[in-house]
């Protein structure tokens, strides 16, 4: 069966594919079908076809597999926020678990890898220390608003967007990623802004861009950031009075007025704190780290703390190691790290983040800790060994593009005993392992679900030198 653009198959699904999309085959040919579960057989309509595969989207559920389970969220599965809310929590783990494995060894081209079971959540919902939720002119409706009938307000919109539609948003009234007072705190926000007529931003244009909520698990700090097009006091101001008045459990509100791309947020932006100290603080181990609006920290505390757990088990530092952590960012995988190396070095190209990860090293008394900025690639020269020591074990939690080339062969020329690479995204981190074939070898493979709910998984790969 040649199947085209159009065509309606009835389909058993094998396995999830990337993307978290249901996997089955016609004639050889591999269909992704949106929303699937492995074990499901469905009735389905081509939605594309490609030289290699087509795409497909339910029409009916024929049977429903024993792992498919009744999504929490009325807006599920319109928007991107989740794509795995039919499938049971223990599926989703096997899956990550199995997708590790696959990528190794297909992308990567190592043979035989063993992968731990993955780490799964203890909480699968309400898990997300931080939230971003988008204002937009152009709303996006679920087939459920659809059905009512109801005149809505399409020209504002407070949210997250639909999968594919990076400009269309939903208008959220809630979310079981982050808090219900999370929730409550966006409804509030998009009314007070609606009644006064702020406009949402259009093509580079109007007022309102984003809605932050930081809200760590383990106190009792809250923060809301507005970002904003253009920097207007009085705005905010009476923002940040409504929020003082009506959410006594918020700590802190800062609003940021920036035009700019999101990515040089931190250099461009003009930033206000309203009420509070302008941070909050989290709690993770033995340490406490203080977190600014532009901070990036691991959304999910508790398995973050897991994560960076395995990593350091893995890692093996021994008391009189000296180990080099990349990409350290405010320094709490080092922190971590500190506690069993005799001496941790961490590198960091964002100045403003150093200070920070240097200034919670002083505060938890970690004299073993130091750390430099700079990019990596630059900074791991023969000099810089020299200096810090050359180390015996090399940690790297790279951002999801992974890291260059010239980044992996400068730690090859250091010829570490250990190289541990922790990433959220296995695809890059498959194909960065690559160059190390051949000197060193897997030993060891831990993911850690961070992301109920979602496709995403965190990874920790140790290897030794062979």
């Amino acid at each position: 069966m040649l199947l085209q653009r159009g065509d309606r198959a009835n389909l058993d699904i094998e396995k999830f594919a990337d993307q978290g999309k249901g996997l089955a085959r016609v004639d050889g040919l591999v269909v992704f079908v949106e929303g699937a579960v492995p074990g499901d057989r469905v009735r389905a309509e081509v939605t594309a076809r490609k030289s290699s595969y087509a795409e497909a989207r339910i029409e009916e559920l024929l049977s429903a597999s024993e792992y498919r389970t009744a999504p929490r969220c009325r807006y599920f599965p319109t928007c991107g926020g989740c794509q795995w809310q039919q499938a049971d929590y223990d599926a989703q783990v096997a899956y990550k678990r199995r997708s590790v494995k696959e990528t190794l060894e297909h992308q990567g081209g190592f043979s035989g890898v063993s992968v731990r079971p993955a780490l799964a959540a203890e909480e699968p919902y309400y898990y997300r220390n931080r939230m971003d939720f988008t204002f937009s002119d152009r709303r996006w409706l679920t087939p459920r608003e659809k059905e009512t009938g109801e005149d809505f307000d399409m020209r504002f919109a407070l949210g997250l967007h639909p999968p594919g539609e990076g400009r269309r948003v939903l208008d959220l009234k809630e979310c079981h990623l982050q808090s219900p007072l999370s929730a409550r705190l966006v409804n509030g926000v998009r009314n007070f802004a609606r009644e006064r007529g702020w406009p949402a931003q259009s093509n580079g244009s109007g007022y309102l861009r984003r809605l932050t909520i930081r809200q760590p698990t383990r106190t009792d700090h809250l923060m809301v950031h507005l970002l904003t097009r253009s920097d207007q006091p009085g705005r905010t101001d009476a923002l940040a009075a409504f929020l003082q008045n009506e959410f006594p459990e918020v700590t802190t509100f800062v609003s940021t007025a920036y035009g700019g791309k999101l990515s040089a947020i931190r250099a461009g932006g003009t930033t206000r704190v309203h009420f509070g100290p302008g941070t909050v603080r989290e709690k993770m181990g033995a340490f406490t780290f203080e977190i600014g609006p532009h901070d990036f920290f691991q959304p999910n505390t508790a398995q973050a703390e897991r994560l960076y757990r395995a990593a350091r088990d893995v890692a093996e530092p021994a008391p009189d190691d000296t180990v080099y952590d990349l990409y350290c960012g405010l320094g709490a995988l080092s922190l971590f790290l500190a506690e069993e190396a005799g001496r941790v070095v961490g590198v960091e190209d964002d100045t403003a983040m150093t200070k920070k990860a240097r200034r919670h090293a002083e505060t938890h008394d970690l004299g073993n800790a130091a750390f430099a900025s700079g990019a990596v690639g630059e900074v791991l020269t023969p000099a810089f060994a020299e200096e810090h020591g050359a180390p015996d074990v090399v940690v790297a939690d790279p951002p999801r593009a992974g890291m260059r080339e010239a980044v992996t062969e400068r730690i090859a020329r250091l010829q570490p005993r250990r190289l541990v690479y922790v990433s959220c995204n296995p695809q890059t981190q498959a194909h960065d392992l690559k160059r190390f074939a051949g000197e060193y070898a897997i030993d060891a493979v831990q993911p850690v679900d961070q992301f109920p709910q979602t496709h995403h998984i965190e990874n920790v790969v140790a290897l030794g030198r062979v």
